[in-house]
C-alpha cells in the first residue's frame, strides 16, 4: 500500500511538472510572438514620422518662400511708390517753375506796356506843351511886333541874314543825312550791351527826331519876308566861349528851348541808365552827341543850339540818374529846367 502511495505521489509530481513545463513553453512562445510584434511596430511607424517631418519642413519652406515673395513684392511696390512720388514732385516743380516763368513774362510784358503807355502819354503831353509854347510865342511875337517895328533892320541887313539862314539850312540838312549811320551804330551797341531802357529811350528819341525832320524837310519854301526874325533888330547879347553874340527875342526864345529840351532828354537818358544799372556817363549818350532835338536850322547857328542843349542835358542827366530835381522840375508830363538856372546859363544882356 505504501508503495502504491509513493508511486501515485511520484506520478502526480511528474504530471504537475509536465503541465508546468507546458505552460512555461506556452508563455515563452507567446512572449516570442508578442515581442516581434512589439519590435516590428516602431519600424513601421519610423518612415511615416519622417514623411510627416519632411512634409512639415516643405510646408515651412513654402511658407517662408511665400512670405519672402510677399515682402519682396511689398518692397518693390514701395520703391515704385517712392519713384512715382519723386516723379510727381519733379513734375510739380517743373509746372511751378513754368508758372513762375510765365508769371515773370507776364510781368515783363505788363511792365513794357505800362512803359509804352507812359511814353505815349509823355509824348502827347510834350506835343501839347509844344503847341502851347508855339501859341504863346506867337502871342508874344504879336505883342512885341509893334514895339520892334521901330527897330526894324535895313533891307541890306535883312538880305544878309536870309542868305546866312539859307546856307545854314543847307548845311544842317547834310548833317542830318550823315547822322543816320552814327545813330544805327549806337543802337546796335546798346543791344549788344543789353541796355534795354536806354535802347527804348534812344528809339523814342530817334522817332521823335524823325518826325521833326519830316516837318523840317517839308518847309522848303520858308517865307523869309514875313518872318519877323529877319527884320527885327537884336535886343540881347550873350557870351559863349569868350565871344559875344547878338540876337532878338525870337533867337532868345530858341536858346531857352535848347536848354529845356536838353534838360528833358538828359533826364530821361539818366533815368534809363539808372534803370539799366549802367555807370553814369552822359557823354556816352547819342542824344548828347547829337544835341539837335528841337532845332530846325533857323534863327541860331547849330553850334549855339548844340552848346546850350548840352548844358541842359548834362544837368538833366544828373537829376535823372540820381532821381532828384536839383536843376529842374516835372510838370504836365514834361521835364524842364528851373527858370532861374536857365537865366543863369544864358546870361542874356539886354541891349535896350
Amino acid at each position: 500500500m505504501k508503495r502504491i502511495g509513493v508511486i501515485s505521489t511520484a506520478v502526480l509530481f511528474v504530471l504537475l511538472g509536465t503541465a508546468a513545463l507546458g505552460y512555461r513553453q506556452q508563455d515563452q512562445q507567446d512572449e516570442k510572438q508578442n515581442k516581434p510584434e512589439q519590435q516590428g511596430r516602431p519600424e513601421k511607424q519610423k518612415p511615416e514620422q519622417q514623411q510627416k517631418e519632411q512634409q512639415q519642413d516643405q510646408n515651412r519652406q513654402q511658407q517662408e518662400r511665400a512670405q519672402q515673395q510677399r515682402q519682396d513684392q511689398n518692397n518693390e511696390q514701395q520703391q515704385r511708390a517712392h519713384q512715382q512720388q519723386a516723379q510727381d514732385k519733379q513734375q510739380q516743380e517743373r509746372v511751378q517753375q513754368q508758372q513762375d516763368q510765365n508769371k515773370q513774362q507776364q510781368q515783363r510784358v505788363q511792365q513794357q506796356q505800362d512803359q509804352n503807355k507812359q511814353q505815349q502819354q509823355r509824348t502827347q503831353q510834350q506835343d501839347q506843351n509844344r503847341h502851347q509854347q508855339a501859341q504863346q510865342q506867337q502871342a508874344e511875337q504879336q505883342q512885341h511886333g509893334q514895339q520892334q517895328q521901330q527897330a526894324r533892320l535895313s533891307q541890306q541887313r535883312q538880305q544878309q541874314l536870309i542868305e546866312q539862314q539859307q546856307q545854314r539850312v543847307s548845311q544842317y540838312r547834310q548833317h542830318l543825312d550823315q547822322e543816320r549811320d552814327r545813330a544805327q551804330q549806337q543802337t546796335a551797341e546798346l543791344q549788344q550791351q543789353n541796355r534795354r531802357s536806354q535802347y527804348r529811350f534812344q528809339q523814342d528819341y530817334l522817332e521823335r527826331q524823325r518826325q521833326q525832320q519830316i516837318t523840317f524837310r517839308n518847309d522848303r519854301e520858308h517865307d523869309y519876308e514875313r518872318d519877323p526874325y529877319y527884320y527885327t533888330a537884336p535886343s540881347y547879347r550873350y557870351n559863349r566861349g569868350g565871344s559875344y553874340y547878338e540876337t532878338n527875342e525870337y533867337g532868345a526864345d530858341l536858346l531857352r528851348q535848347a536848354v529845356n529840351h536838353g534838360y528833358e532828354e538828359g533826364f530821361r537818358t539818366g533815368e534809363a541808365d539808372r534803370q539799366d544799372r549802367w555807370h553814369s556817363d552822359y557823354q556816352d549818350s547819342y542824344a548828347y552827341r547829337d544835341a539837335n532835338y528841337g532845332y530846325s536850322g533857323y534863327y541860331l547857328s547849330q553850334d549855339d543850339y548844340n552848346f546850350y542843349f548840352r548844358e541842359g542835358f548834362r544837368r538833366g542827366y544828373e537829376d535823372g540818374y540820381s532821381s532828384r530835381y536839383e536843376y529842374g522840375r516835372y510838370s504836365n508830363g514834361s521835364y524842364s529846367m528851373l527858370d532861374a538856372i536857365v537865366s543863369q546859363l544864358l546870361n542874356l544882356q539886354s541891349l535896350r
